[in-house]
């Protein structure tokens, strides 16, 4: 998922973008801090799930299970704050499970999902949208949690709301050196108040650690081999993960790809000409419509008036959700959340012609949604869990000097985009803790096959990304899979042909065919 201002643009998927104030959801939340014990000798402590803390975004407990079978659970599993030295101190790690619901004698084993961001709630997310996966539950335990520095597992505290609020409003494209002054003042600030409040945690949220979490996971859970299933970051999760520990991969599935041999200048490049894309497709599918599209007459027209109305919000904000304004970052927030999902698409249509009459409601909220947050002026700690953890895997530290140098290369790849995705290079140019590496390593020899898919149509995670992945993780490994559709991810959006290669190997182990295509 993209969002201002930070180095590599985040990939958040489509199961994880919830409009707070459009679209139902069903939240959950569980777990909470522990230090001091031994985390190899641990037994976890299944209970009723509490409503969600405000770092998990708030909102009631999960509903029961589909079809009257049962309710979640939740327990907190103890992890090695360091995991250099493991008989350190530990942390909380809070988890979600629903029991498989098929006979005891067919089950596999705990199916364990990572939804993305990164900084996306898995204990969250997994209820709220738990009856896509009830295939799945015929021979799986249903796992998901808050990997650290997200929701209630030793959450990454960064700005207050009401800082938040005025970040998020910061002029995110500077047009001279005053708005570039503020703009770094802006995120020296931001980056300042996440080292104060979360020094302890900030060496400690690396995917490597993540992955190492996964792992002991998995024998805390009772499994011989990871049975896994990550969204958007979490493809990228369950790379490093399958290189750490090739020999402990079991069936596994990857959808919507971070591309893993991409630094963060190139992935954002990337999503750049992903949203371009996206956007294409929705100026021509809404010009095409019977009725007509009431935001343009042809698709040249549609985003002509798109590039207008945020020229126009960059010196004069319409009114948004109260108090607020909508300025042109968050409308181009906005409108890149809209594009996530073909399903978003009409409230794109809605919330662009509200902004030509001058009011931004819509595309305000949902700009909240890209940032998690709520209706009640809290935000989650999705900002702060994403910044800390992209800051900690990049390497780069890009100055305003390389925006600059690179602007040419982005505006070739989205004229509406491109400035956007640029600036969020220099998120990282202060932060308090270096970052690992230019790329993740995914290499995975002798490990397990990986089901690998692409959507022609990704904004934030490109179709390309899926077959480097493939070829990253190495001969034998990743078996791609096509998907000719548009959105952020291929599974949730309950494509037939999809569905079927997915459940055919994590429920039967067959897989597919390298080079599947579904349309």
């Amino acid at each position: 998922m993209p969002r201002p201002f930070r180095p590599r643009a985040a990939a958040l998927t489509v199961c994880a973008v919830l409009l707070p104030a459009l679209l139902p959801a069903l939240l959950a939340g569980c777990g909470g801090d522990d230090e001091g014990a031994d985390p190899t000798r641990q037994e976890l402590d299944w209970k009723s799930c509490p409503a969600p803390s405000e770092a998990q975004g708030g909102g009631a407990p999960p509903s029961p299970l589909p079809g009257d079978r049962g309710e979640w659970s939740c327990a907190t599993m103890r992890a090695p704050l360091d995991w250099d030295d493991p008989g350190g101190d530990t942390i909380g790690l809070a988890l979600i499970r629903a029991r498989s619901s098929g006979p005891a004698d067919e089950r596999i084993g705990s199916l364990i999902f990572n939804f993305g961001g990164p900084g996306v709630s898995g204990v969250t997310t997994l209820p709220a949208f738990g009856d896509l996966y009830a295939t799945l539950r015929t021979r799986y335990d249903l796992v998901a949690f808050d990997p650290r520095g997200v929701g209630r597992s030793a959450p990454v505290a960064c700005e207050d709301d009401q800082q938040l609020d005025a970040l998020l409003q910061q002029d995110a494209t500077p047009d001279d050196a005053a708005e570039q002054r503020e703009l770094l003042r802006s995120i020296e600030d931001f980056n300042a108040a996440c080292e104060a409040n979360s020094a302890r945690i900030l060496p400690h949220v690396r995917t490597t650690d993540a992955a190492r979490d996964l792992d002991l996971m998995r024998e805390v859970l009772g499994d011989e081999q990871l049975h896994y299933f990550g969204f958007s970051y979490g493809t990228e999760l369950g790379g490093v993960y399958a290189h750490l520990f090739p020999g402990k991969v079991g069936r596994a599935v990857f959808d919507a790809v971070v591309d893993p041999t991409l630094t963060a200048e190139q992935g954002a490049l990337g999503q750049a000409r992903g949203f371009q894309l996206a956007l294409d497709n929705y100026a021509e599918d809404c010009v095409s419509q019977v009725e007509g599209c009431p935001v343009g007459n042809s698709a040249q027209d549609v985003k002509d008036r798109i590039a207008g109305l945020l020229k126009d919000l960059d010196g004069r904000p319409v009114p948004g959700v109260f108090p607020r304004r909508l300025t042109q970052s968050t409308a181009t927030g906005g409108i890149m959340q809209a594009l996530y999902s073909r399903d978003f698409w009409p409230f794109l249509t809605d919330g662009l012609e509200q902004a030509y009459d001058g009011d931004g409601t819509i595309l305000m909220l949902l700009s909240d949604s890209m940032n998690g947050r709520g209706e009640n002026g809290e935000y989650s700690n999705l900002i702060a869990a994403n910044t800390s953890i992209n800051c900690a895997d990049a390497k780069p530290r890009y100055s305003p000097e390389d925006v600059r140098r690179s602007l040419p290369a982005f505006r070739s790849a989205s004229a509406l985009f491109g400035d956007f995705l640029a600036w969020g290079m220099i998120g990282c140019t202060d932060w308090a803790v270096p970052g690992a590496a230019d790329r993740p390593d995914v290499s995975a020899p002798g490990a397990a096959p990986v089901l690998v898919i692409g959507n022609t149509g990704d904004p934030a995670t490109p179709y390309e990304g899926a077959r480097r992945m493939v070829r990253a993780l190495g001969e034998g490994v990743g078996v791609e899979l096509t998907y000719e559709g548009e959105g952020h991810g291929a599974y949730n959006s309950e494509d037939a042909c999809v569905q079927r290669a997915v459940h055919g190997y994590l429920l039967d182990g067959k897989v597919p065919a390298a080079g599947t295509v579904c349309r």
